[in-house]
């Protein structure tokens, strides 16, 4: 008698299984090698995202929405009012003939942690416009992102 039968595509030697597949031991391995490798990657990540969203507010405060601003600027000859706000560069306010707008496809102007950004006409600073975030615990403070400030 054969040592090695073909029984439904499975070969078996003496009533034994021979299938691949991983032992607990492997699995705990590989495991184990997967937590080391986190364990050495995910601090070097850590603190990245929050670096991010303030280089994108301050991409917006100092880039992005200004140049709408500008462009509202030289077709109505002024920058928007306080009261009129971010809103006047995608809906026309009142008693502006020359609005040429909408000047930017954003609706709202959301700074990364979802508030909206601040926008005040005359500037209490050298500038034109104060344009500016909370940033991210959304109440004013030393994390501030602004357009005054470099």
């Amino acid at each position: 008698m054969s040592c090695c039968k073909t029984i439904s595509g499975l070969k078996r030697l003496e009533g034994r299984n021979f299938l691949s597949g991983f032992t607990l031991i492997e699995l705990m391995l590989v495991v184990i090698i997967i937590g080391a490798l986190a364990a050495m990657i995910l601090p070097r990540l850590a603190g990245r995202s929050e670096q991010a969203k303030i280089a994108v507010a301050k991409t917006d405060v100092v880039a992005n929405i200004p140049v709408a601003l500008d462009m509202f600027e030289i077709d109505n000859g002024r920058y928007p009012t306080t009261e009129e706000g971010l809103k006047a560069l995608v809906q026309q306010p009142g008693g502006l003939e020359n609005w040429k707008g909408p000047y930017t496809k954003k609706n709202k102007f959301l700074d990364p942690w979802g508030k909206e950004y601040q926008y005040r006409c005359p500037s209490n600073h050298a500038t034109d416009y104060d344009l500016f975030s909370f940033g991210p615990d959304g109440v004013q403070s030393g994390d501030d992102v602004n357009n005054w400030e470099e």
